[in-house]
């Protein structure tokens, strides 16, 4: 059902030329999946959608551990502006244990930007309202059966670029996938991607209409039940590297965002 959403978040992405842009269209809105319509499963759905609102405004990751942004989700109605649901089984007969009661809907939910900036001011945080570099994403995908880089218009890797693109949009990142072809005229490959020259690379990105470049390698490890995923940011005034282990790629990709969104903000000096 995650990767449903990832493609349908998919599908709002903006594919121009030779590049795949994704730009969160509102900062203020989040989404995530809940069962049923009941109260008892949409209060704490909303109080999540709170939280991950207030770190895509303020680009601060911290806020998920901040027990002073937790205890804003107890009032998460006065920050709400409106909710919606989507019936991710829509078009199937409801039968058995996909009832009414059990069937999985997509929550949305939009906040008062009024509201939520005030929240970030009382939390010690300033609003990212200017506009946001755009981030040129180069990426190396490892199997045991070959290795690819992942482009806007490959034939391998549609539920990474899926998961990509829902991890961008949840953190507020405009992304850049360049298009196969670019990646060919630019002679970037699989095997000179790790060694490629950082001033390269963010000429590179420039040139497929973004700001710095995200330079990524998702590996899939049986020792680690999961993906070991290395980024490395050409962020100023220093690049910044990091690395997850044992993961699915959708938390590869949520951990990358998360990282980008944080090294980029304007609240990266204060915390």
């Amino acid at each position: 059902m995650a990767r449903f959403i990832a493609w349908t978040i998919g599908l709002l992405m903006l594919t121009c030329g030779a590049a795949f842009a994704a730009v969160s269209n509102d900062l203020y809105q989040a989404q995530t999946i809940v069962t049923g319509q009941r109260e008892e499963t949409r209060l704490p759905a909303l109080g999540q959608c709170l939280l991950d609102v207030l770190i895509k405004v303020s680009g601060d990751p911290k806020i998920a551990d901040d027990p002073t942004a937790a205890a804003l989700t107890s009032k998460v109605a006065t920050y709400l502006r409106s909710f919606r649901y989507r019936d991710l089984l829509e078009g199937i007969p409801i039968h058995d244990e996909q009832g009414t009661r059990d069937r999985p809907y997509q929550l949305t939910a939009d906040f008062d930007p009024s509201k939520v900036n005030g929240a970030l001011l009382s939390l010690g945080r300033t609003p990212w309202l200017g506009k946001r570099p755009r981030v040129a994403v180069f990426l190396a995908v490892h199997l045991d059966t070959g290795a690819y880089l992942l482009a806007a218009d490959g034939h391998r890797g549609q539920d990474q670029r899926d998961a990509l693109a829902a991890a961008a949009w949840k953190f507020g990142v405009p992304i850049v996938l360049p298009a196969q072809q670019f990646l060919e005229e630019k002679s970037i490959s699989v095997d000179g991607l790790p060694s490629s020259d950082p001033a390269g690379l963010d000429a590179a990105a420039k040139a497929a209409d973004g700001d710095v470049a995200l330079l990524g390698s998702l590996t899939w490890s049986t020792d680690n039940l999961g993906w070991i995923a290395d980024w490395r940011l050409s962020s100023r005034p220093r690049p910044r590297e990091w690395q997850i282990r044992g993961v699915s790629f959708d938390e590869a990709f949520r951990n990358a965002m998360s990282h980008t969104l944080f090294y980029l903000s304007v609240n990266r000096e204060a915390n």
